[in-house]
């Protein structure tokens, strides 16, 4: 398509969380925002009012020419509602009449600027409903999650509270089948985007031929640096960075560390994160024996993790129902291979090229957990191997940036544009012969 016939959008991006230099839900938000006015279209960020204190300092810092494209909505509820969502009991109710509120100031922003399109990208979520398909103009919805389900035989080990809060969160994806507010939004969705096979299964299937399984994360750079110096194959070391909750699985990792641990005594594994599932891991690694063998960590700046990165050999992330994995992306940009399950968003994420994604359909605790084992000493077995996963890691990472995420999705929007101006016919000759 020739610059001549390319005409930008003007999009009005649906973003509650969004804010610049955050992980998860608010830096979806923000990227959007951001890659899509790189990408030349107008964009009007309607998000929370609350996000213009981190938003401000870091818009001034853009490009001139990038500003220009880019503007803010703010809206927030009246403060009195801000008490249904604080120890976050009531946020998905006050998520959803921020919705129907920030729905209402759509519209008259609508009058005003004439959007031609308006695109939801967060929450990040199949359960909780969009208006925005009301104003009329194509509308798309997603890349959404939420759909991951962890298989009923691999939450042994969760805990009686691991068990209770899964049950609730699966009874949640049931009922939206029946929810009238999420059907009004998959009918009123011109795209469906979701980021796996399971939220998939969320969208009634009248409306699969809409719908396409799309990543929500991406990577900020592109760059990639050098690949990884030969790993030391007789004490390779294994890390874990994410929530210490009982879905992320680490149940399952100890185990399977341990029983890698048997044909590697110099192994280490380094677990990063805080969360309340820790006091019960620590028990476990005890358990187990394999404690000695165990780094733990707290939080850490991504300066300091990029260094981490770069003094492990591969990235353990047996995460039950993750729909993203961020810093499955950020692991694999290190060269990192990376050991998942394939489910959710890491079972997207990593294939035979750049780790080893287990399937889970056949498997219990015991078999899962020396697969996994396996996995991870496959990787360790011939420095030839480990050393094209490595690469290949950092190959699969370049290929998930935000400029290739955004072109994916409005590539063809754009073409077909182009195309509809291209076949409209000139009226020049008319003109002419009138004058």
């Amino acid at each position: 398509m020739s610059d001549t016939l390319r005409k930008p959008l003007r999009i009005l991006l649906s973003a509650y969380a969004c804010e610049p230099g955050k992980g998860s839900e608010p830096g979806v938000g923000w990227n959007w925002a951001l890659a899509l006015a790189r990408h030349g279209h107008e964009v009007w960020a309607l998000t929370r009012r609350n996000n213009q204190k981190t938003i401000e300092p870091e818009y001034l810092r853009l490009e001139p020419e990038i500003r220009d494209r880019l503007h803010f909505i703010y809206y927030d509820l009246p403060k009195w509602a801000s008490w249904w969502k604080k120890g976050g009991r009531g946020v998905h109710l006050y998520y959803l009449l921020w919705q129907w509120g920030a729905y209402q100031l759509a519209r008259q922003k609508h009058a005003e600027h004439a959007f031609d399109r308006v695109h939801h990208v967060t929450f990040v979520s199949a359960r909780q409903p969009s208006f925005m398909g009301g104003l009329g103009i194509p509308f798309i919805f997603g890349p959404v999650a939420g759909g991951e389900r962890a298989p009923w035989r691999l939450r042994a080990g969760y805990g009686w509270k691991g068990w209770v809060l899964d049950a609730v969160r699966d009874a949640a994806n049931v009922l939206v089948k029946f929810d009238p507010m999420m059907w009004r939004t998959f009918a009123q969705a011109e795209q469906i985007y979701v980021t796996s096979e399971q939220t998939r299964n969320l969208v009634p299937r009248r409306y699969w031929p809409k719908t396409r399984i799309k990543l929500a994360i991406a990577l900020d750079d592109r760059e990639v640096g050098e690949l990884r110096e030969e790993p030391a194959m007789s004490a390779p070391r294994i890390i874990y960075v994410g929530r210490l909750l009982y879905w992320k699985g680490m149940h399952l990792g100890l185990a399977s560390f341990a029983s890698f641990l048997k044909r590697y005594p110099g192994a280490r594994l380094t677990l990063i994160g805080s969360g309340p599932d820790e006091a019960r891991w620590r028990q476990l690694a005890g358990q187990l024996g394999v404690a000695n063998s165990i780094d733990w960590t707290s939080w850490i700046g991504q300066c300091e993790l990029a260094d981490l990165y770069r003094n492990h050999d591969v990235l353990l992330f047996p995460s039950l129902h993750d729909s993203g994995g961020m810093v499955v992306l950020e692991a694999m940009q290190h060269g990192l291979p990376v050991v998942c399950l394939k489910l959710g968003g890491p079972g997207v994420l990593v294939n035979d090229s750049c780790g080893i994604a287990l399937d889970t359909s056949r498997h219990g605790v015991e078999s899962l957990v020396a697969v996994m084992a396996d996995g991870l000493a496959q990787l360790f077995a011939d420095y030839s191997a480990y050393a094209d996963k490595s690469a290949g890691a950092r190959k699969r990472a370049q290929e998930q940036n935000w400029d290739a995420l955004v072109a994916d999705i409005y590539a063809p929007i754009e073409r077909d544009i182009a195309a509809a101006i291209e076949n409209t016919p000139s009226t020049d000759g008319f003109v002419a012969a009138v004058e």
